[in-house]
């Protein structure tokens, strides 16, 4: 299998590409320099350069108070782009996965957001996004949809991935304590992204690592304890706190129905995650203590 992955220089993507070359096919990662998922020619021009058998969208604009003060980008990234890259994978009889967000949903449910649950996006980036899966589903029948949220791992920006390291330099943290998610380890999606290719089963699934969620700060507290660091280096803060431009779900905790049903290995649980989280950005030695605890 050739596969091809879009957005290769961002968290999700060189986790993908990493996996991927460890399988039995052939992979083409591309940043964005190498193509802009907007663009429709530079698209078509690459796929029939490359010929890929699936493709894996990882490319997206994921600021989300960002795309609150730019719709039209916010559109065209998360909306057009996955659009463009389904005409051009239904051209080629290509297979596409295109990974979306837990903020799809309103985050008024109590529970957990399964399929069945209408989504509800309160933010530009929750309906930009929502609209490209429709539109990438719309254009191609053979579309696998991925929501997934809270990614963390190692190399990311966003503060789940980086504020272990701040920690590690006796910085305070501010959290966010009133808003919960899934966090999902960005190694563990891949492998899920992998699997599903492999199904080649068109549909919308949720994946996330299993557990009943966390918050921002209960993860960073439990991130910091595996690792031995101080917690009282955490502060709990409310969400509305922070002013920010655009709303957040309070819950956005995501479970799939599909997945059991076609015989699909659920995530490894959260606390397994954030220990090799952890000991993935520690040196060899504090690695090997914190291994030796479990």
């Amino acid at each position: 299998m050739k596969l091809l992955v879009t957005g290769a220089g961002g968290l999700v993507g060189r986790a993908v590409v990493q996996h991927c070359k460890q399988k039995d096919c052939e992979v083409v990662g591309l940043d964005h320099a190498a193509l802009d998922i907007t663009n429709e020619k530079q698209i078509d021009a690459v796929f029939d350069q490359a010929l890929p058998d699936a493709v894996i969208n990882c490319a997206a604009w994921t600021d989300v108070d960002g795309c609150e003060l730019d719709p039209e980008r916010a559109q065209r990234a998360n909306a057009r782009g996955p659009e463009l890259l389904a005409l051009s994978c239904r051209r080629l009889g290509a297979l596409l996965l295109a990974i979306s967000t837990d903020y799809v949903f309103d985050g008024e449910k109590q529970r957990f957001y399964d399929q069945r649950d209408q989504p509800n996006p309160q933010s530009v980036y929750g309906r930009a996004k929502l609209d490209g899966e429709r539109r990438a589903q719309q254009a191609w029948a053979r579309t696998i949809v991925v929501r997934s949220g809270y990614i963390f791992g190692e190399g990311g920006t966003n503060f789940l991935s980086t504020f272990l390291e701040r920690a590690r330099r006796g910085e305070r943290i501010r959290a966010i304590r009133d808003c919960v998610g899934t966090p999902t380890y960005a190694c563990d999606l891949a492998r899920q992204l992998y699997r599903l290719v492999t199904l080649d089963l068109p549909g919308i699934y949720h994946v996330v690592n299993s557990g009943e969620g966390a918050s921002f700060e209960s993860f960073a507290r439990d991130v910091l304890a595996a690792a031995g660091l101080d917690e009282q280096l955490v502060e709990g803060i409310s969400a509305k706190d922070l002013c920010r431009p655009a709303p957040r779900p309070r819950n956005s905790r995501l479970r799939c129905l599909l997945s059991p049903a076609i015989g699909l290995e659920a995530l490894p649980a959260l606390e397994d995650a954030l220990l090799r989280f952890v000991c993935n950005n520690l040196g060899p030695q504090l690695a090997g203590t914190v291994l030796h605890t479990l």
